[in-house]
């Protein structure tokens, strides 16, 4: 793992903390499931997904709390904006990786005000324990360079639908069994499914190397 955190500090030093414009927001279409996506470390325009997206949340992408601070606000000002334009639509926020965080966090932060809502989570930094490890984010090697809200792993989401997804991934399983080999040349942090059509608007519970636990 001091590999990984050296890997990280590397790229905090490297990132820029400047907020990217915004992905043009869709006109609004207040029918059926309004998706809203955030990317992973780099993606600064969510664009690793597929399928029918309604909005990608433009932020830094990068590994570093403020970078994720101004994810969330980013996704909280368009999810909230939408939800005025169509208050009965559900919406599905779905999040990998860094942007796994920003969802994360957006669901802790306010799952008391904003209702008729689910998240996905994909290779969630701040994954709880149970089953495996925690996230690396909660790593005592990692935390305290990365900084808050990022640092740590947590499981508050009210009674928001959260489905989290991660297979053998030290992203989201410090102790993965692919450990940081899997992560850096065997692909295992990129062994999701990026097509959104295929997470219902209920979707819940845990998929942990393959094997799922309501």
């Amino acid at each position: 793992m001091r590999k990984f955190s050296t890997l990280l500090a590397g790229l905090v030093a490297l990132a820029g903390i400047s907020l990217p414009a915004a992905p043009a927001a869709q006109a609004a279409s207040c029918g059926g499931t309004y998706t809203i996506v955030v990317g992973g470390t780099g993606d600064l325009n969510s664009t690793i997904y597929s399928g029918h997206v309604s909005q990608r949340v433009g932020y830094p992408a990068v590994p570093v709390g403020a970078a994720d601070r101004q994810g969330v606000n980013e996704l909280n000002r368009l999810i909230r904006d939408h939800r005025n334009e169509c208050p009965g639509q559900h919406a599905k926020v779905v999040g990998y990786s860094l942007g796994a965080v920003v969802v994360h966090t957006w669901v802790t932060e306010n799952w008391r005000t904003f209702g008729n809502v689910n998240a996905i989570l994909l290779a969630d930094p701040k994954r709880a324990a149970g089953p495996g490890a925690a996230g690396a984010a909660a790593h005592p090697a990692i935390a305290p360079v990365v900084g808050a809200p990022l640092a740590g792993a947590d499981d508050y989401f009210g009674d928001v639908p959260v489905l989290t997804i991660c297979t053998d991934d030290v992203i989201c399983d410090a102790n993965a069994s692919s450990g940081l080999p899997g992560y850096l040349w065997e692909g295992r942090h990129g062994n999701y499914n990026f097509n959104v059509d295929v997470y219902t608007d209920d979707a819940h519970g845990q998929w942990f190397n393959g094997v799922y636990i309501p």
